[in-house]
């Protein structure tokens, strides 16, 4: 699927452009915003290389990753990343991750691109499973997966080797049965 333009009520992602360097580098490289995640603050250089090289895995065939901008409506300015990958190893299964701008949470926009890449996972690409990892002390992400219907699976030990040591990982999960479940819900 290219190019992909998924939207709910404030939020659209769209696939990311050369332009977007800059405000990713404003996610990617803040050490607020990386705290939890599962790699230290980038560089602007090491922002555009990973801008590039999604660009051109956009259009791949088959296309096994999706990392897109998250943009805010109202403003047209993009406030986070997020991230789709097929698992070659589990049919019909993607990993996935988001992260935003710290001026952009607390208002409810985390859960918002995490239904949109549940949303396009599982009605765009046909997925059966998408799962996710968490730092295991980064309660905001796990109340946002938790609020988005996923279930916490478990802990993958020693998962992330970040700062000179290795950390764990929680994961969450939901299968296309419970996403349709939870939108009849809705």
């Amino acid at each position: 699927m290219h190019p992909v333009k998924w939207s709910s009520a404030r939020l659209d992602l769209r696939e990311l452009t050369i332009d977007d360097v800059d405000a990713v580098l404003a996610i990617y490289g803040s050490p607020e915003a990386t705290e939890h995640l599962s790699f230290e603050p980038r560089t602007r250089e090491q922002v555009a290389q990973i801008v590039a090289r999604s660009i051109a895995a956009a259009t791949d065939t088959p296309r096994s990753e999706y990392a897109l901008a998250v943009i805010e409506r109202d403003t047209a300015q993009l406030i986070g990343f997020g991230r789709l990958a097929t698992d070659p190893h589990q049919q019909r299964a993607a990993t996935f991750g988001f992260a935003l701008r710290p001026d952009a949470w607390g208002i409810g926009y985390g859960l918002e691109t995490v239904r949109l890449l549940l949303a396009l996972g599982f009605e765009g690409l046909g997925l059966h499973r998408i799962w996710g990892a968490r730092s295991p002390v980064n309660k905001a992400s796990a109340k946002t997966m938790m609020a988005a219907g996923m279930t916490e699976e478990g802990i993958i030990r020693e998962h992330v080797y970040k700062a000179g040591r290795w950390r764990d990982s929680v994961v969450h999960s939901m299968l296309d049965r419970e996403w349709r479940t939870a939108q009849t819900i809705a």
